[in-house]
């Protein structure tokens, strides 16, 4: 099992991180500590040394309520910390469901694009179709930030997360995009409540149907603090616990915010799996020659 991006392919026989870099002033647990270029640059180094995989950068923040931004604004703030992260010699993913915004991204180089609108939004379908190599991560969610709160009400959400991200993959599929490039993200906490989202925890396996990787992102997640009463900076021991249950319910990348944490957890967790597992490192994501249009 691997995912090819633009610059390497990713072993997923093993678990990977992908450090989450929120370049904006209103993220829902970081916003304003890296809104700055410098910080979130000097940010992307200390998570690689502490064991990122990958590197997820956003310029907008998702949280619920949160205002839509012009593609310039956007572009502005990510800009110059994608430049500067494509020397880390690590996949750099671009977090952003504007395909303006995809655009330039793909043509500074990043490996990936992660969108929370699973490319819904008209062109970005037809841009990661001309790609002849990007890494692609769909996600489920209803609306937009502003209303998704509000859009809750499932029959099954096991069974319409499942079928969302079905239909979105065939999609992009039948758009020509080739099948390793595509991993699937079930969304935990956009258009869901706490209860939805530990029940889709609890059936996330049956999510593997789908033939998909899964991405998952329970990093400091509101579902957390309801658990346990903790505000969103006190959430670190939920937010590895949560990452672990995702692992053993088949999630093969967690998209986290406490990269260090993260990693020495699993190292205990994979040295269950055998000795070898410890002394696992990054060798098996093959730079592929950085294959571009």
């Amino acid at each position: 099992m691997y995912w090819q991006t633009r610059r390497f392919q990713i072993d997923l026989s093993r678990p990977r991180v992908m450090g989450i870099v929120n370049v904006t002033p209103d993220s829902f647990s970081d916003g304003g500590q890296h809104g700055e270029a410098a910080s979130a640059i000097a940010h992307c180094e200390r998570l690689v040394e502490e064991g990122a995989d990958i590197l997820d950068i956003g310029g907008e923040s998702t949280r619920p309520g949160a205002a839509v931004l012009p593609d310039e604004e956007e572009w502005r703030r990510i800009a110059p910390v994608i430049q500067a992260a494509l020397s880390l010699k690590v996949p750099l993913s671009v977090d952003t469901c504007k395909p303006g915004v995809m655009q330039r991204a793909l043509d500074a180089g990043v490996d990936i694009v992660n969108d929370v609108q699973a490319l819904r939004r008209p062109g970005a379908l037809e841009l990661l179709a001309a790609h002849a190599s990007a890494g692609i991560c769909l996600m489920h969610m209803r609306g937009e930030p502003s209303t998704m709160q509000g859009l809750t009400d499932y029959a099954d959400v096991v069974a319409e997360v499942a079928q969302f991200l079905g239909e979105q993959a065939a999609r992009v599929r039948a758009a020509g995009v080739a099948a390793e490039r595509i991993v699937l993200d079930p969304g935990y906490g956009f258009a869901k409540t706490s209860e939805q989202n530990l029940l889709l925890l609890r059936e996330q396996r049956s999510l593997l149907s789908l033939g998909y990787p899964l991405l998952v992102g329970w990093s400091r997640k509101r579902t957390l603090g309801d658990l346990t009463g903790r505000p969103v900076d006190q959430r670190l021991p939920a937010s590895v616990a949560a990452a672990l249950l995702a692992l053993s319910h088949g999630a093969r990348i967690l998209r986290v915010h406490d990269v260090a944490a993260t990693s020495d957890a699993l190292k205990v967790w994979q040295a269950g799996d055998g000795p070898g597992a410890l002394f696992a490192d990054n060798s098996e994501i093959k730079n592929t020659g950085g294959r571009s249009q």
